[in-house]
């Protein structure tokens, strides 16, 4: 069985509908985050239109109905959540120390498919296998592009979208969302890198 993970879409619509046009898969997961962005409800539109399961991330803590999305989900045996299978918070990143990382999963063993810290990695910890599967609408992998994972039979696959970079920019700044210039400024116009993001995300532990 192959499963599409599409993680922190972050209202970006048209990044997501780049990758929808690569995903050949029996199952597509949304592993939170796809709100907490700049077209939130164009972004929901697309994914409520589709068979897909949805997962709450902490973008959606706001949201009346995104909110009582589950946690967790369980396809062809892989575990989808958003950070931890109990809280859509925590961080984990590419070098977060085993110890820390066994804690923050507690007795969960086999593949976990997560997102949150937006770049892809796949660390294995004794009978703990947790893969990061990137981020569609705001990477931090030094590129601009989409980042996904296809998992197939159980066996995760790191995938990359290029996208329209000045259609998003141009839609952006059209929709007159109050963080539009910032948010171009800072994922559009620039990649983040993943040394940067992690250093930032493990200086904040």
């Amino acid at each position: 069985m192959n499963v599409a993970a599409l993680y922190d879409v972050h209202g970006m619509p048209w990044a997501l509908e780049a990758v929808l046009a690569e995903v050949e898969a029996d199952a597509v997961v949304f592993g939170g985050d796809f709100l907490g962005g700049p077209c939130p409800r164009e972004t929901l539109e697309i994914i409520r239109s589709l068979d897909a399961t949805l997962i709450c991330g902490n973008a959606e803590e706001g949201d009346a109905w995104a909110s009582t999305l589950p946690l967790t989900a369980q396809i062809d045996g892989v575990l989808y959540c958003h950070a931890t299978p109990t809280s859509n918070t925590p961080m984990t990143t590419a070098v977060t120390p085993d110890e820390e990382v066994r804690r923050l999963f507690d007795n969960t063993t086999g593949t976990v498919v997560i997102g949150h810290t937006h770049h892809q990695f796949d660390r294995r910890i004794g009978d703990l296998r947790v893969v990061n599967a990137g981020s569609i609408g705001m990477p931090y992998e030094g590129e601009v592009a989409a980042f996904w994972t296809l998992v197939e039979d159980g066996e995760p696959r790191f995938k990359r979208t290029p996208i329209d970079v000045e259609r998003a920019i141009a839609e952006i700044r059209a929709s007159s969302w109050p963080g539009g210039e910032e948010f171009i400024a800072e994922n559009l116009l620039v990649a983040v890198s993943r040394e940067e993001a992690i250093a930032h995300f493990e200086g904040s532990r």
